[in-house]
């Protein structure tokens, strides 16, 4: 077990290593490891080691000139100048609250930037003004779209953060496939296999291998089939796909770079800048008072905590089980798996960084 403040400063420190800033080395850190605390283990620290190796390959750019390429007053296309998305992502976002606090609303295409960790951060950032916060981004083509043997879109996630008034934010946040390809690789260091309607193997079969995706197979869209509305995850994901990588001359569909996870670090073909993200932000008071409107959040979110439910269950709103698990973590710390462990004790002997294995 490992408390979120201890695994904050190890992944600060590493960062630094590699000669990220001061100041982005510690946003990168704490966008990390709120995926930890948050229960979302898939994309948390965890991924530490694939940075660096995207730092080794000479994809990322620990002191990116990130800048603004084109803008209205409502919009903008953001070059991350290949930094890290950890980073890149909440300044797109203030870039977006800026131009919404002057219009109303502010729409960011991203290009050029990594993987950004979790969404759900990076439109919570919304929260903090009174605002509603949307954030979804392309990723590597592990992905079969319904009926095909080709990968072609990433898991390509979606968030999107509503504030109320006593209740806690609606935050809803979730890959357009039937789950991110993070929970593979949790089973891979389980050594368990994975659920049917997961992935599909080269041949277009399901699978429960959880090493399919690796074998030539693919990540199923939401829905897994036809018949239980695959069509509609693989129309999610194409949406953001466009947002994050058309719109702003990120690479897109089989093109977008893959994470540094290992196996999927081949040179390959590109179309465009880096890996692309879509963020907005819109003022609830550019639609109505923001009091009424978030007490009328309320009323919504009480209806569903209310709504009756199947013995031995409840009705969750979108956002509570990681906003439950953030307050279990953040007391009894954050249980790493060995595998992980050991992926930061390599850091922290190439790095020279102290880290106890046994706390």
């Amino acid at each position: 077990m490992y408390q979120a403040s201890y695994l904050k400063h190890f992944t600060e420190q590493v960062f630094l290593a590699i000669g990220c800033s001061q100041e982005e080395a510690r946003l990168a850190s704490e966008v990390l490891v709120s995926a930890d605390l948050r229960g979302v283990d898939s994309h948390g620290i965890a991924r530490l080691a694939g940075y660096v190796r995207l730092y080794d390959h000479g994809r990322l750019n620990p002191k990116p000139n990130v800048t603004i390429a084109y803008e209205t007053p409502s919009t903008a296309v953001v070059d991350g100048d290949r930094g890290l998305g950890l980073v890149v992502a909440p300044k797109a976002m203030e870039i977006a609250m800026e131009k919404a606090e002057k219009v109303g609303s502010g729409w960011v295409s991203v290009r050029n930037s990594n993987h950004f960790g979790i969404a759900g951060y990076h439109a919570m950032l919304a929260l903090q003004k009174d605002m509603i916060g949307w954030t979804m981004t392309n990723a590597a083509p592990l992905v079969t779209p319904t009926f095909s043997l080709d990968k072609l879109l990433g898991t390509n996630p979606i968030a999107v953060a509503v504030p109320a008034l006593t209740e806690p934010a609606f935050v809803a946040d979730f890959a357009s496939t039937a789950v991110a390809y993070g929970k593979f690789e949790i089973l891979q260091r389980k050594g368990l296999p994975a659920p049917l309607g997961w992935a599909q193997d080269a041949d277009g079969n399901p699978t429960t291998d959880s090493n399919a995706v690796k074998s030539g197979g693919g990540l199923l869209p939401l829905g897994s089939d036809r018949e239980h509305g695959s069509h509609k995850g693989y129309g999610l994901g194409a949406i953001v796909d466009i947002f994050s990588g058309v719109l702003s001359g990120a690479n897109f569909g089989p093109w977008v770079p893959p994470f540094a996870t290992a196996g999927f670090m081949g040179v390959q073909q590109s179309v465009g800048l880096g890996t692309g993200h879509f963020v907005g932000a819109m003022r609830v008071d550019g639609f109505r008072p923001a009091d009424e409107f978030k007490a009328d959040m309320d009323k919504w979110i009480g209806a569903f905590r209310n709504a009756r439910a199947v013995d031995g269950e409840k009705v969750l709103i979108p956002g509570d089980p990681e906003r439950e698990m953030e307050a279990v973590r953040g007391v009894n710390g954050i249980q790493l798996l060995e595998p992980v462990v050991l992926s930061l004790d390599e850091l922290a002997k190439r790095f020279g960084i102290p880290f106890e294995i046994n706390l």
